[in-house]
């Protein structure tokens, strides 16, 4: 049985479930993988019959996203390199999602945040405010798409095609679509300022020879 409709009746849906759905996104953004998604597109699809609201389920989803991320960094910044690297069970696949997380956040940049689990960007160390500021970004975004596009979806499905219910699968879709389109962009820029970066590194040694060319020839 799905947790949300394990926390009771239709009439029961409420304060529990919200609850589970706080729970479940937290536990998402921290690096549990899926439960995140089909507990916010369960509530979502729960809120389009009406047992629960479709507004609460957003913003409770959103507030657990964030909380989740925020734990998760902490415990990745104080003692994720010693849990992922220590000897054990899984340590080769381990230290390759150690240099598979590095190699995201370099071609990436801050917008890594978006495809990798929080505990990834303590481990590596991100500036906490600049995390604060692109998890709830990429969690916000996440809500939107799983909770709108599930919402019109679960409407649709039952025969409800009036305008609202449309838009929101509409908008579910569009937010999927415009994140996918604004990440590559970031992704062109960041390449760019890298690639750009690397003539001004190497010509960096050139420079620091001078002083000694200029001494030689006196």
């Amino acid at each position: 049985m799905h947790p949300l409709a394990a926390a009771g009746t239709p009439e029961a849906l409420g304060v529990w479930a919200y609850f589970v759905l706080f729970a479940a996104a937290a536990a998402g953004y921290m690096g549990v993988p899926v439960i995140g998604t089909a507990v916010i597109g369960a509530a979502a699809v729960f809120a389009s019959q009406g047992q629960l609201n479709i507004a609460a389920v957003l913003i409770v989803a959103a507030l657990g996203c964030e909380v989740g991320g925020l734990g998760g960094f902490r415990i990745g910044y104080h003692w994720g390199r010693e849990l992922l690297e220590r000897p054990g069970p899984a340590l080769e696949w381990r230290k390759k999602a150690v240099a598979k997380g590095e190699e995201v956040y370099q071609k990436w940049g801050r917008a890594a945040v978006f495809v990798t689990p929080s505990i990834v960007s303590g481990a590596l160390e991100m500036k906490f405010r600049q995390f604060v500021v692109w998890n709830f970004l990429a969690g916000t975004v996440f809500v939107v798409g799983v909770g709108a596009g599930a919402y019109g979806a679960g409407k649709v499905a039952t025969g409800q095609r009036d305008p609202i219910s449309l838009s929101m699968l509409a908008a579910g879709v569009a937010v999927a679509g415009a994140c996918l389109v604004l990440a590559g962009r970031y992704y062109r820029r960041h390449k760019a300022r890298a690639a750009a970066a690397q003539p001004e590194v190497a010509a960096q040694p050139s420079v620091a020879a001078q002083p000694e060319a200029s001494e030689t020839g006196t």
